[in-house]
């Protein structure tokens, strides 16, 4: 699988190879090289042996992961590939294994890290228990107040604005994911080019291609979640017999249920044990208030994660090619918007939805009863573009896949910011990303004026009302009112009526996240202020007495209290990330960084990347990420935080001469091959002028091969001179690898054929040869000397071949003396027309290697 890995500034790496599998190849030694330590995480998170690197505090993902059964059903997936997906996702799995230190991963393992990774993403189903206890404790009526899924919410953007609001005429897509910021991050700026395509985008580590956010030159697209809702929970009625078999009773009467125990390590000592059951409607995931759950998702119906649109997706040119790509996406369900340069916009949803009952999608149902079996899959919705589209987990084109949407609070702000001008361009969309105006900070700023405050709670009250709404990092006004809102939500979540919602609920810890009161109460506090569950006379009391103690407080700026916390799986001997300040944003803004109202102001949830795709000019496209474009120490782990804090963005470099070449893999057939026992596999390949003419001429003109006589010359008239050689039988120009990677160039000739030929008696047999070693080489002693005898045994493989001449220049004595340790003997100086040479010699019986002698 032959590559070259190319870096920008910021060492975002550009991969070139010649086919989409040796790509793919490419992608994963890549992904291994940068992000070693986070594949090694996603590869276990997605086997369920996190906790035997991680500790205890993973044991409730890793039981989950197995009691879904997580890597048997990536298993199940990958066989039912087809054969080319099946051989692109198994290439990409080589190379991850090739750059790795152990060769770990499966051929199935990127379909459990991606299977593992949406496992409870967007609108998942542990959102189905904290609405079933809403209603068992409120009733139905509460249900709906607590509108807002997950421990905290989502917050992607994305928008699409025609060529006739942009100062090119052509479209731009635009948008920013908002999961965890982690570090390394959850997307990988990168570019994937081969003879069939050239794309730009955010890869995820450890999958294959660019799934999410990718721009072709002629195409880009980029998506938000859905919010659909896609799994279902099944009250399950289970009976155990002596010998150790389950049935669950279904519609049809009592049915047998898979059944095993699991075992798995955990650091610091000790196992765990896990049992595993699997019914008719998918596997056992909660045993709790109510009996058992079973979890039904789209992998459970179909073996499908919808990987075969990857592949398409790279190859698309248009909007109709990404369209066709998306009728095959499975999980998560996405919003996509997509522009061409031929004038196509798109936008649509992608994805399964199961067609069932409406009940299902709020609450857990009974696996007995056949009105809640499925029944197919919901069509995807798609809506046209009339110049400006956008999306920001509202309910949108989404409205009927869903229960619970975030509000449409930033997707109307998105649209009214660009529907101020009709002269766009990709730099400016940094205003989109990063506006702070806070939408809903009038559902507490509009009960202030009735309230009975103190002096200073009534002074406070003042700055509060004549404040811009706006969440910057320097604003007091902005602190202030985050204190304001956590103790009210405080306040609000210790009232009587929400007690009962505060007690344990008795499903495992893992889900406790979804049922904490207080972040349910800040992240629905319209919602909740409206339910008709608080009187007005506890609203304005707990209103009035947040303001008195936000009042007392010392001034502070928002970006003191509101910090990122980023989630950081440090590699060995790496601290972690310490709370970052002078951060902007709230949870309902455009810029959207949520914390945990009523807990802490620091948030792990937000801008994972910023995405710009100009479709006039892909390289006035620009991105950003929150760290860096490596997840290893070192230059560029955290170059691009100072932009990303900013707002800024990086531009997409797509010009292969701005960018620096770091690592070139060679794989095509080689003349001769040698395994050399601490050295590595050295392999003879020829060259192929015009598809190694970067490498060649970065090679031939350095200064430090200025014997070697082409250090002015133009690249045309370096590959003009490598294609001549090429058409000759008498001269061959070869590259020599070591363990792929190309170190050295390597030249024959027949010398009767060749002018230095006429300066010196030929005899027969002899062959001429000329070795260039690469620079930046490892430097160690015998590195040359093992070099030369491997060539020195390739040459002398052939039996006509008795003696090797070679003629360095007269002047390069370092050459000289190294010719005379491997056992070469020196002849007369010869006048070359481009040069004075030293001649030099090695008889096959002189030879001082293995396998040359006759």
């Amino acid at each position: 699988m032959g590559f070259e890995c190319y870096r920008d500034s910021w060492g975002i790496p550009h991969l070139r190879a010649s086919d989409a599998r040796s790509l793919a190849f490419a992608q994963g030694w890549n992904a291994a090289a940068d992000r070693a330590w986070q594949l090694e995480h996603l590869r276990r998170r997605g086997a369920g042996t996190a906790s035997e690197l991680l500790g205890a505090d993973w044991i409730g993902w890793d039981r989950l992961v197995r009691q879904v059964r997580v890597a048997h059903k990536a298993q199940e997936v990958h066989a039912a590939l087809d054969a080319g997906t099946r051989a692109w996702v198994g290439a990409y799995v080589d190379g991850v294994n090739a750059g790795s230190p152990v060769a770990l991963w499966e051929p199935w393992t990127p379909l459990a890290v991606w299977f593992a990774e949406h496992l409870t993403f967007g609108s998942g189903f542990p959102a189905k228990l904290w609405r079933q206890r809403v209603r068992d404790v409120l009733g139905e009526d509460a249900v709906a107040r607590f509108a807002m899924d997950g421990p905290e919410p989502v917050g992607s953007n994305g928008w699409l604005v025609s060529g006739e609001r942009t100062a090119s005429g052509a479209p731009i897509v635009a948008g920013d994911p908002h999961r965890f910021i982690q570090l390394p991050g959850s997307y990988q700026q990168i570019r994937l080019a081969c003879d069939e395509f050239d794309v730009v985008g955010l890869a995820m580590p450890g999958i294959p291609g660019i799934a999410h956010f990718g721009h072709t030159g002629g195409v880009a697209w980029g998506i938000t979640n859905a919010m659909a809702d896609t799994q279902d929970l099944f009250r399950e009625q289970l009976r155990r017999h002596p010998d150790g078999t389950v049935e669950a009773f279904g519609p049809g009467g009592w049915e047998p249920v898979a059944a095993r125990t699991e075992t798995f390590a955990v650091a610091g000592g000790g196992t765990q044990a896990v049992e595993v059951l699997e019914t008719a409607r998918g596997p056992v995931v909660a045993d709790g208030p109510g009996g058992a759950l079973s979890l039904r998702g789209p992998v459970d119906a179909a073996p499908d994660l919808g990987f075969t649109a990857l592949p398409k997706l790279l190859r698309a040119r248009t909007v109709a090619d990404v369209d066709a790509a998306l009728d095959d996406w499975v999980l998560p369900v996405n919003i996509v918007m997509a522009a061409d340069t031929q004038g196509g916009l798109l936008h649509r949803a992608a994805g399964r939805v199961p067609d069932r009952d409406a009940e299902n999608s709020r609450y857990p149902v009974f696996a007995w009863d056949e009105r809640y079996a499925w029944r197919g899959w919901k069509p995807m919705p798609r809506k046209p573009v009339e110049q400006i589209a956008t999306m920001a987990n509202d309910r949108g084109i989404a409205a009927g896949l869903g229960v619970e949407f975030c509000p449409p609070d930033r997707a109307d702000r998105i649209r009214d910011l660009l529907e101020a001008r009709a002269d766009w361009n990709a730099d400016e969309m940094r205003r989109i990303h990063t506006d702070t105006r806070l939408p809903t900070a009038d559902v507490l700023l509009d009960l202030l004026p009735a309230l009975d405050l103190g002096p200073d709670a009534a002074a406070l009250r003042k700055r509060l009302l004549d404040w811009d709404r706006h969440m910057d990092a320097g604003s007091a006004e902005a602190a202030a009112f985050a204190a304001v809102r956590s103790a009210f939500t405080r306040a609000l979540a210790a009232l009587p009526v929400f007690a009962p919602l505060a007690e344990p609920t008795g499903h495992p810890p893992f889900f406790a996240p979804w049922f904490a009161l207080t972040t349910r109460i800040g992240f629905a506090l319209r919602h909740v202020l409206d339910s008709g569950l608080v009187t007005e006379a506890e609203r304005d009391a707990a209103l009035a007495a947040a303001v008195e103690e936000a009042a007392q407080r010392e001034p502070v700026a928002w970006g003191e209290v509101h910090r990122l916390t980023a989630w950081h799986d440090p590699a060995p001997g790496q601290d972690p990330v310490g709370p970052l300040d002078g951060m902007a944003g709230d949870a309902e803004c455009v810029l959207s960084t949520s914390g945990a109202p009523g807990l802490s102001e620091d948030f792990l949830r937000g801008p994972a990347a910023r995405w710009v795709w100009d479709l006039g000019d892909r390289e006035r496209s620009r991105w950003i990420v929150p760290f860096g474009a490596s997840g290893e120490p070192g230059p560029h782990q955290r170059d691009q935080f100072p932009l990303w804090k900013r707002g800024d963005l990086a531009p997409v470099v797509t010009d292969w001469q701005e960018l620096q070449e770091e690592y070139r893999m060679i794989d095509r057939p080689a003349v001769f091959e040698d395994e050399v026992g601490g050295f590595g596999r050295v392999a003879i390949v020829p060259v192929r002028p015009a598809e190694d003419l970067d490498l060649v001429y970065g090679w031939v003109t350095e200064e430090r091969a200025r014997f070697w006589g082409m250090t002015g010359h133009s690249k045309d008239h370096v590959l003009e001179i490598y294609e001549y050689l090429d058409s000759l039988e008498t001269h061959h120009a070869f590259l020599v690898t070591r363990d792929g990677e190309p170190i050295a160039l390597f030249q024959t000739y027949e010398p009767a054929a060749d002018p230095v030929g006429e300066c010196y008696e030929v005899e027969p047999g002899d062959i001429g040869a000329h070795l260039l070693v690469a620079g930046a080489r490892e430097v160690r002693p015998g590195f040359t000397g093992e070099l030369m005898g491997v060539l020195a045994r390739y040459l002398f493989s052939d039996p006509a071949h008795q003696r090797i001449v070679v003629e360095p220049d007269a002047r390069n004595a370092q050459a000289a003396a190294r010719l005379r340790r491997t056992g070469f003997t020196l002849g007369p100086e010869i006048q070359l027309e481009e040069k004075r040479a030293q001649l030099a010699f090695l008889r096959r019986e002189d030879a001082p290697c293995r396998g040359v002698r006759s």
